[in-house]
């Protein structure tokens, strides 16, 4: 995918990893760059186009659509975590994690779509997560989420072939963001996560690992899950 003279689209860029989505675009010569968010007043990007979009409000996502309609990169980066578990956490929480991460990014997918085949075709990113892959005991519900959201990246991707529209799903592992505010543990750096994501993308692939954890947990999937479980109500 060519970056440089294409439009983009970034959701959740007025901060973190959609931020320097947009910042890193216009540095590699996108010549028009859609700044989107919940929030548009909080988008501070010199040279983006700043649109709003609720990626949960069909009417919000259809507006967007109408409004950019020239979009051929779509970067689908907003999302939700708000540290539920699945058991005895909030469930209407969980819901609303399921429903930013999968159906708003889908909602925003099957908006731009028809947009990426008349301009033809484009590309889609989706920002997953290596929980994607694994769990976390705190934070069980988003990793649902982003299990799938990995599982829809690689569904769109099968379906939009057609009009040859590239998706390609980032997997990362923690990132020095707001929403890993407080987590004590070695973070990436986001900056280095996009450029891997739009060198990935700028390449074709349909994946990019952002760094060794990711790699490791991608390679684990093959993997024994361990000892098989034993009820201990039937251990008699």
């Amino acid at each position: 995918m060519k970056l440089a003279g294409s439009t983009a689209l970034v959701t959740g860029a007025n901060r973190g990893i959609g931020r320097h989505f947009a910042l890193q675009l216009l540095e590699r010569g996108a010549a028009k760059v859609y700044a989107t968010a919940r929030t548009p007043e909080k988008v501070d990007i010199p040279g983006a186009e700043v649109l709003p979009l609720d990626i949960t409000d069909p009417d919000s996502v259809a507006a967007a659509a109408s409004a950019a309609a020239d979009v051929d990169v779509l970067i689908n980066n907003a999302g939700v975590s708000l540290r539920q578990n699945l058991v005895l956490g909030d469930l209407e929480q969980v819901r609303r994690e399921m429903e930013t991460n999968v159906f708003g990014t889908l909602n925003v997918i099957r908006a731009f779509a028809p947009a990426l085949a008349a301009n033809g075709g484009g590309a889609v990113l989706n920002v997953l997560s290596a929980l994607s892959w694994t769990v976390f005991d705190g934070a069980n519900g988003y990793a649902m989420s982003k299990a799938a959201a990995w599982s829809l990246t690689n569904g769109v991707r099968v379906e939009l072939a057609e009009q040859g529209t590239l998706v390609t799903g980032l997997v990362l592992a923690g990132t020095d963001t707001d929403m890993m505010a407080g987590i004590d543990a070695d973070l990436n750096d986001p900056a280095d996560v996009v450029r891997a994501a739009l060198d990935g993308l700028a390449d074709d692939r349909p994946e990019v690992l952002a760094d060794d954890t990711t790699v490791q947990l991608k390679a684990a999937l093959s993997a024994d899950a361990g000892v098989p479980f034993q009820n201990p109500a039937r251990a008699r």
